[in-house]
């Protein structure tokens, strides 16, 4: 092996993050669920909903309102895995229409290659983790809630106040 240096590519360097992210996520499910089971699984949502939140509060820009930032967030890392995600306001709030998720085509495609997977979906967790964040982090009265469909999912942040006149 030379010791000269070996330059990625752009494409080269998403891949290989992509990559390394996947294979830390991958071992701390399985950690986590062979030793502690579905509680510990739930207790680390429960955490990472926590810190997670936090960040965001600390990292939301000024002008900007934490549902905004939250379904931003949302719409960046599902195109971080190249899934095909729109953006729709609505008069109530926001959707974002994910037709197919990258993330699970990704996971799909590691099953293809032999890598035992934890999760059968990543849907619930990716659910379940995120529907957790928007719990602790968007204004009190937005709802965000998510649907799966086929390959992707519909997220839906909304407010009974939105909308009406002289909002």
């Amino acid at each position: 092996m030379s010791s000269e240096p070996f330059p990625l590519g752009p494409a080269e360097k998403v891949d290989l993050w992509r990559q390394r992210f996947f294979e830390a996520q991958a071992a701390a499910e399985e950690f986590i669920l062979k030793e502690h089971g579905e509680e510990g699984l739930a207790a680390w949502i429960e955490a990472n909903s926590r810190i997670t939140a936090d960040l965001l509060r600390a990292q939301r820009p000024a002008g900007v309102s934490a549902t905004d930032h939250f379904m931003t967030r949302l719409q960046r890392q599902l195109a971080l895995y190249d899934s095909t995600v729109t953006s729709e306001p609505q008069p109530s709030g926001t959707v974002l229409r994910n037709a197919d998720c990258g993330i699970l085509r990704y996971r799909k495609r590691a099953e293809r290659a032999g890598v035992v997977l934890t999760f059968s979906s990543p849907c619930a967790y990716c659910q379940e983790l995120n529907t957790a964040i928007a719990a602790r982090y968007v204004e009190p009265d937005v709802t965000v809630s998510c649907e799966l469909a086929g390959d992707g999912c519909t997220w839906r942040a909304e407010s009974p106040h939105r909308g009406r006149d002289g909002d």
